[in-house]
């Protein structure tokens, strides 16, 4: 029979996935709505007093904006208010990730907007009034610079626009543990523990400038683990460095006994907190209020260079073209936010390197696993549920448990052990 375990690890076993800067970008969100919606105001009521088609026309522009972001605020305070809902089978993580899909339609259906105005302006233009539309123009990229500086006060919890187009796992870097040094009688060497998008390795590299590993004549590890089971590993050249053959089990807690040139060098390596990638830590919600802001930010500055131009040379074409490149620059964004928040919301697996390293911590001890699905519950919370094949019959789900608890950003456990039956 199975041990069939679903727990948590964390006192208390709560579903809280929110984001580490949930309440701050819930405040900034707040308030860059509260300067648009004045700006917005402003316009309007001036547009009308004065008789400014313009103005009223950027207060309604402004006015979508604002909608978009208030889908993000309010997003933010159900999520905070609704964390502990027990009617929320894992929590209130994702729903940023809905607003900022949601968000991403808004953006769609502006640039839409945009394009088709351009395109109907560029094809019958009408008369600029260049004494109310620059000024105009430059109000609304000032209070975008504004709320840009809102929402910037902490570039951890978000990606800003430009980006978005680069935030999937398989482009995050791996990386390199601790680093030590050795040395012989004619240089040094740094060893570590390399993984790069590729298995754990060790890596063998020469630790001062111009030197190159021409003088190794022999070279090995073999690992001590605190049970005292040894593994010996070959080293090989890859480009200018020594690597091992063979790939490094998880965990990464041994003492390592490095032997170069007749020498034997004893190296100490503990594990590590592996945490999880940019894409899967990141907060789509505020990501999608600060795509907002860029988008009216970088219309202004394309609807000021068109309108100077327009003026200065007579080029009426100038303003409907500059509002096709921001209604393109706004699509692609509205596009690169769309698939991302969407793969989430479909419980696409948002951080391959995680992935793997659960695989290899398990299947590292010995054990086979039958399946492994590790997906995002909010910004910087992954679950996983592991199904676990093993010989072993002192080890149960606290034993894998255990093992995967130095994966911090790993909120939410399932793990079933199957033991394999006597006699097979």
């Amino acid at each position: 029979m199975s041990d069939f375990r679903n727990d948590a690890f964390g006192a208390g076993h709560d579903h809280i996935f929110l984001g580490a800067a949930h309440e701050q970008n819930e405040r900034r969100t707040w308030m860059v709505i509260g300067l648009c919606a004045a700006m917005m105001v402003a316009e309007i009521v001036g547009g009308s007093i004065f008789g400014s088609l313009a103005l009223i026309a950027d207060g309604l522009h402004m006015s979508t904006h604002a909608g978009a972001m208030l889908i993000a605020a309010l997003a933010y305070t159900y999520a905070r208010q609704h964390a502990s809902d027990p009617r929320f089978v894992f929590g209130t993580g994702k729903l940023g990730d809905l607003a900022g899909f949601t968000s991403a339609i808004v953006l769609a259906m502006i640039a839409l907007l945009i394009g088709y105005e351009a395109v109907t302006r560029l094809l019958a233009p009408v008369p600029i009034h260049f004494g109310e539309a620059i000024p105009i123009a430059v109000a609304g990229l000032l209070v975008n610079i504004a709320s840009v500086w809102l929402l910037s006060g902490d570039h951890h919890g978000h990606s800003h626009g430009h980006h978005h187009g680069h935030g999937h796992d398989d482009h995050d870097h791996g990386h390199e543990e601790e680093v030590h040094k050795v040395f012989d009688q004619s240089s040094a060497f740094a060893v570590s523990i390399f993984e790069d998008g590729v298995p754990p390795v060790f890596r063998i590299a020469p630790a001062l400038a111009g030197a190159t590993l021409g003088d190794v004549t022999t070279a090995s590890i073999t690992t001590i683990r605190p049970d005292g089971t040894r593994q010996a590993f070959a080293l090989s050249m890859r480009g200018a460095c020594l690597e091992s053959v063979e790939n490094i089990p998880e965990p990464h807690e041994f003492k390592a006994i490095v032997r170069l040139n007749g020498r034997e060098h004893e190296l100490a390596f503990e594990e590590h907190d592996h945490g999880v990638s940019a894409a899967a830590a990141r907060d789509h919600n505020i990501r999608s209020t600060y795509i907002h802001v860029i988008a009216d930010a970088a219309v202004s500055v394309l609807t000021i260079v068109g309108l100077l131009l327009a003026r200065a040379f007579g080029w009426l074409w100038m303003d409907p073209l500059a509002g096709i490149i921001g209604a393109l620059v706004i699509a692609n964004w509205s596009y690169g936010l769309m698939r991302d928040t969407g793969g989430i919301l479909l419980d696409m697996r948002s951080d391959r390197r995680l992935t793997d390293n659960v695989r290899n911590a398990i299947e590292g001890s010995g054990d086979t696993i039958n399946d492994l699905h590790v997906w995002r519950l909010g910004p910087g919370h992954m679950s996983a549920v592991v199904s676990v094949t093993t010989d072993n019959p002192k080890r149960d789900s606290r034993f894998y448990h255990g093992l995967l608890q130095r994966f911090k950003d790993l909120s939410h456990v399932t793990v079933e052990v199957v033991p394999v039956a006597r006699g097979q």
